[in-house]
């Protein structure tokens, strides 16, 4: 049998990207998302990947639904931490609720999400746990101390499970992506995005899903196996963490 990648936040976006690079490798794949339930039908029928709606946020909701994927489909082989919310604000104006909203979504979920796979991993002695983070978890970004502390925080967890995990066969590694050309990125005024975001990326231009999806499928792959708790910075030349 194939293995098994879940993908949380998988049915769009870089997640989207992540889950169809996946299966044309071979893995056997469960997307999940949270709300949009068109978006995900219309993910299943395009990419022939299944979709499992719930909430990383809520710790029962993971434990159901990674049952039902594995009586589906076998043990989860390879996780992907990729749901994430954004609640922009500056610090001044954000309140507890745009704090939480975040930090349960960004950070709690990869606890949710990995406790729930992670002794089927150890009992295995084989397992890929990769945490998709953000360039501004390594900076820093000003009206997103949310956001950024998160992101930082999903860096601190890949480090220290990666240490847990290394005698088992499971690696744990995070990828830090720059501003990457999803429909949220592209939706941004174009004025902001040429004259504010462009500048800062040496490269010059946004980056794309599939180059991060490439990243993920090396870090899940048998060769990756003596890499773990690294953070592959993918930000063209952005910052150097």
């Amino acid at each position: 049998m194939d293995k098994v990648a879940l993908v949380t936040g998988g049915s769009r976006g870089i997640g989207a990207a992540i889950s169809k690079a996946l299966k044309a490798q071979g893995y056997q794949v469960a997307a999940t998302y949270a709300g949009n339930d068109e978006a995900a039908r219309a993910f299943s029928g395009e990419a022939g990947i299944r979709s499992y709606k719930w909430s990383v946020t809520d710790y029962d909701a993971c434990q159901t639904g990674v049952r039902q994927v594995e009586e589906d489909l076998g043990p989860v082989a390879v996780l992907v931490n990729n749901a994430g919310i954004t609640r922009d604000a500056m610090f001044h104006k954000m309140t507890p609720t745009q704090w939480k909203e975040v930090i349960d979504t960004n950070l709690t979920g990869l606890f949710n999400m990995t406790h729930c796979v992670w002794s089927g991993m150890r009992d295995r002695k084989f397992g890929r746990v990769i945490n998709i983070s953000s360039v501004n978890g390594q900076k820093g970004q000003a009206g997103q101390a949310n956001y950024s502390a998160a992101k930082a925080g999903d860096i601190g967890f890949t480090r220290a499970l990666a240490q847990e995990g290394a005698r088992a066969g499971i690696t744990v590694n995070a990828i830090a992506p720059g501003y990457i050309g999803t429909e949220m990125v592209r939706a941004i005024d174009e004025k902001v995005l040429t004259d504010r975001i462009l500048p800062q990326i040496p490269v010059g231009r946004l980056g794309e899903p599939e180059e991060i999806a490439r990243c993920v499928v090396f870090l899940a792959s048998d060769e990756s196996g003596f890499i773990t708790g690294s953070t592959l910075s993918a930000n063209g030349a952005q910052f150097f963490g």
